[in-house]
């Protein structure tokens, strides 16, 4: 999620599904708190969605929106083995497709390949990276490339990703489709068969048109989670480098379950989410050593540095990120 949209620009290697990450030992069977705000999660969204027409549209969907990216962003934790020790009961709570436009499997696949550390920010390996190759950089028409110069920004990530991002990942996952690579075909009739619901529920129940909900909802929750990726990593020589933390973010923190800490998450990306800060305050000072001191003060501060400034070039330094050395 996350669900910032996935780089879906070329397919990708599958990560060993199954295979524990780091940081889980001690877990809990059932983890209570993740739990209880899923179901809190539906629940709103369900309440807010049919309060359509009773409510004004400025305050059904903006909260609204903010539910989806909540889900998207439980979805994320669910992909890294939340809230309980089963597997299938964590697909089954994350599974509906509150966003429409994204599968789980498909995002958890992605994902999960995101997670090799030692590829991270690469073009090609990497599925969540915004860089290039020189040589697919130099192939993209003009106009392609100053579209993506624009989202270099803050304000274009967010006005213009939101929509970007979505097309580029259904573009993509089309060309998969046809050829039925990466088990496409059964993931996305398993979604399109989870949607209607969702559907049902908007349209029909609700009373709500379709394009209103994707517009006015689905696609600025997509907006919100964007901000949250925008200067999660950069190209850098050490892997550690590459990952940013964001420090005193108790808004959008807590909407995106404190993986604005971010290299915390990547170095111990299976504690719950709630024992996030705790961790960081006893970690803080190995952590920014480690990561060369990549960290902002607050997502204002990110504002304020890239609102409107390029947050990086898009040709990846190196061109790809070296092989590590056995």
């Amino acid at each position: 999620m996350t669900s910032n949209a996935p780089n879906a620009r070329l397919p990708c290697r599958e990560a060993p599904d199954g295979a524990p990450l780091a940081g889980g030992e001690g877990r809990a069977a059932v983890e209570v708190p993740t739990l209880l705000l899923i179901l809190a999660d539906y629940a709103g969204w369900l309440a807010i969605t049919f309060a359509y027409g009773r409510w004004p549209l400025a305050i059904v969907a903006p909260v609204a929106t903010v539910l989806i990216t909540l889900h998207s962003s439980l979805q994320h934790e669910i992909v890294h083995g939340h809230p309980t020790r089963w597997y299938g009961l964590n697909r089954l709570l994350a599974i509906l497709p509150l966003s429409l436009w994204l599968p789980y499997e498909r995002y958890r696949h992605l994902h999960r390949i995101h997670h090799v550390d030692s590829r991270i920010t690469d073009p090609l390996d990497d599925p969540e990276s915004y860089y290039w190759t020189p040589e697919d950089w130099a192939r993209l028409p003009a106009g392609t490339r100053a579209v993506l110069k624009l989202q270099q920004t803050l304000a274009g990530r967010i006005l213009i990703g939101s929509f970007w991002r979505i097309g580029m990942f259904l573009h993509a996952d089309w060309r998969l489709l046809r050829a039925n690579r990466d088990d496409t075909r059964r993931v996305w009739l398993e979604h399109l068969l989870w949607c209607v619901p969702v559907l049902l529920w908007v349209k029909v129940v609700c009373g709500m048109p379709i394009w209103l909900y994707i517009v006015a909802m689905a696609i600025p929750a997509n907006g919100l989670l964007l901000i949250r990726s925008f200067a999660e990593h950069r190209a850098r020589p050490e892997v550690p480098e590459r990952i940013a933390i964001v420090e005193r973010s108790w808004i959008l923190g807590p909407l995106f379950l404190f993986n604005n800490l971010h290299a915390l998450h990547h170095e111990t990306p299976t504690i719950p989410w709630y024992q996030y800060n705790a961790r960081y305050r006893r970690e803080r000072a190995r952590l920014l050593v480690a990561n060369g001191g990549l960290v902002y003060s607050s997502y204002l501060d990110v504002a304020r540095r890239y609102l409107f400034r390029a947050h990086d070039v898009l040709e990846h330094p190196t061109g790809r990120v070296p092989l590590a050395r056995p």
